[in-house]
């Protein structure tokens, strides 16, 4: 049987770095959203902003999880946020970054599933919002895809 204490304690550090990735993508969006410029941008600046509230609730999932489910510290420091400008350029960065924080959670999803009988009073809370915030990302990452012209 695996060690419980050391699946939790993976599982805090996988997830802070996943609070990391979503404190600096909603600094990023509203950043970004600020330097949209020019005639009919505002749905962009709307979308952009609207994005950026969905990573601040994916931070509360996660640091729900981290606190509340595991017993850990939530992370106060953020991931690398990567600048751009024009809106080509914000929506390419913004996919990469949609993109591989997918990539990440998945990750997480499937640690969670392989560790599930030594999470039995958290897994199915861990399994929902996980996969949860991987259906937001994906809904940003086809928005995203939209808004350039994909």
């Amino acid at each position: 049987m695996a060690n419980v204490k050391n699946i939790k304690t993976e599982l805090i550090q996988m997830l802070n770095h996943a609070l990391e990735l979503e404190h600096a993508a909603r600094i990023q969006y509203l950043s970004h959203a600020e330097l949209i410029t020019g005639e009919t941008t505002e749905p962009i600046v709307e979308r952009l902003k609207e994005i950026a509230s969905d990573e601040a609730k994916h931070e509360d999932k996660f640091r729900n999880l981290i606190g509340n489910y595991l017993g850990g510290v939530p992370a106060m420091t953020l991931a690398e946020t990567h600048s751009a400008k024009g809106k080509k350029a914000i929506f390419t960065v913004n996919l990469k970054g949609e993109k591989e924080a997918i990539d990440y959670y998945k990750q997480i999803y499937k640690f969670v599933f392989e560790n599930k009988v030594n999470l039995p009073y958290e897994f199915e809370t861990l399994e929902h919002e996980i996969r949860h915030v991987i259906i937001d990302e994906q809904e940003h990452v086809a928005e995203l895809s939209v808004l350039m012209g994909k």
